[in-house]
């Protein structure tokens, strides 16, 4: 294992331009500077494996070439795919292993051979090298895990390339070239609204998380799209990855699970006001969600519903709530944020983890199980990468992941974007429905600055 200092830069987007014409660059982006939650960025690009699943298709591909594997669960795959080095670097989060997406429809991987227009449902990289920047002491490494042979020629490469990163490659500028389509509208959603509140009044479930899915035709380079929503939207759990013709933008504000030795976290989101530009006025707002008995139990629900999944895993009497309904103020939005850890069980990792609480009970509703069957009948279009999960897993077994909100994903020649949120017996449809657009908000804004007159 090798791990190098580099100059510190406070933005990482210039990092990452160094490296875009490299395989499969992923960034996982703290967003940074242009917000003050977040602390790590982790870059990378040309794994040494990769490996997707597409309607039902495992594709494993390395330096031997492409071959099908079988398709078990998500998760004894990725146990499997993934090799197991003890690594010494303690203080850094991340020195070399797996990094990805997982589709929110493996949650019902029966019926993968429709998942969103033939995109993969999980496209995960094996890397063997990356950069580390730490926002909060200000440094930078370049740590290389020592697995691929290849690490050693690009190595000084590398190196010169983060020292003084190349001027950006000029490239296709990103152009919305339509109107915005969403598969629903006032009247579709209040009638998948009342079926909801047919379900919860017959006892089915006690909350469902609706979402709407806005798809807009575009051209030219997603980066340059991500660029501007980093600026406009920025979030702790930020990433961009191009990975097996998937391009995904992501500004999610929204933690899923976290490993760091044997200590699972998980930080759940649930309630939403839309900021304002008066102090008082955003004041104000923030107080209405933290004081909200609706927004209060409808985070409790998701609360209860994740304790029961690390209780799975977690050793008995370990799982607690650390911080229950806390105000936490992004961009664009308050969110109400509740924090739960608890200790995983000797012998069990990090997948073990993924396979008892994915996928996250804030966007799925409970109970989870026929929550997710309800969102299968009601919404028009499968999410694909929409409220799964983008992550890493580190060789050493540590993982950190978050909830894909606030996520566009270029598929062809098309954009899509989401927005959902939790209904209750006490909702308002009205309200319900604003709240959709409320979040897509930032994402809508976006892309109007790449709009061109139709």
């Amino acid at each position: 294992m090798r791990i190098v200092a580099l100059p510190y830069r406070p933005d990482s987007s210039v990092l990452f331009e160094a490296l875009r014409s490299e395989p499969w660059p992923v960034f996982l982006d703290s967003g940074r500077p242009h917000a003050s939650q977040g602390r790590w960025d982790i870059l990378s690009a040309r794994p040494w494996a990769t490996l997707t699943l597409r309607a039902g298709l495992a594709e494993w591909t390395d330096a031997s070439g492409t071959k099908i594997i079988p398709a078990v669960t998500p998760w004894a795959m990725l146990r499997e795919f993934l090799p197991r080095r003890p690594l010494e670097a303690r203080h850094l989060p991340f020195v070399g292993g797996a990094i990805g997406y997982l589709g929110y429809d493996l949650a019902h991987r029966e019926t993968s051979e429709q998942a969103a227009e033939g995109m993969p449902d999980l496209a995960i990289g094996l890397y063997d090298w990356a950069v580390l920047v730490d926002h909060q002491q200000a440094e930078s490494w370049l740590v290389g895990a020592g697995l691929d042979p290849e690490t050693d020629r690009l190595w000084p490469e590398l190196l010169r390339r983060m020292a003084t990163p190349d001027p950006v490659q000029a490239r296709e500028p990103f152009r919305v070239t339509g109107p915005t389509r969403a598969n629903f509208n006032h009247a579709s959603y209040a009638g998948a609204y009342a079926r909801v509140q047919a379900y919860i009044r017959a006892g089915d479930c006690y909350q469902v998380n609706l979402a709407q899915r806005f798809s807009t035709p575009c051209t030219g380079d997603a980066w340059e799209a991500y660029r501007m929503l980093r600026r406009l939207n920025p979030a702790p759990f930020s990433a961009y990855l191009e990975l097996a013709g998937v391009d995904v933008l992501c500004s999610s504000p929204e933690r899923f699970i976290r490993l760091q030795g044997d200590t699972l976290y998980t930080q759940p989101i649930k309630g939403t006001r839309r900021r304002a530009a008066a102090p008082e006025t955003d004041a104000i707002r923030a107080g209405e969600l933290r004081s909200s008995e609706k927004d209060r139990a409808e985070n409790l629900m998701i609360v209860d519903l994740l304790r029961n999944d690390l209780g799975k895993v977690c050793m008995t009497g370990s799982v607690e709530v650390e911080r229950l309904f806390e105000v936490q103020s992004f961009a664009n939005v308050h969110h109400l944020v509740s924090s739960i850890r608890g200790r995983l069980c000797p012998g069990l990792d990090a997948f073990d983890a993924l396979a008892a609480a994915f996928p996250g009970g804030s966007i799925t509703g409970a109970p989870k199980k026929r929550a997710i069957e309800i969102i299968g009948a009601l919404e028009p279009d499968r999410r694909g990468v929409y409220c799964g999960n983008l992550l890493y897993i580190g060789y050493d077994g540590r993982m950190d992941s978050n909830i894909a909100i606030r996520t566009l994903v270029r598929w062809g020649g098309t954009i899509h974007h989401w927005a959902g949120g939790g209904l209750v017996a006490d909702s308002d449809p009205d309200k319900e429905f604003q709240e959709c657009l409320d979040k897509a908000a930032p994402l809508a804004q976006m892309l109007d600055c790449f709009r061109r007159v139709f």
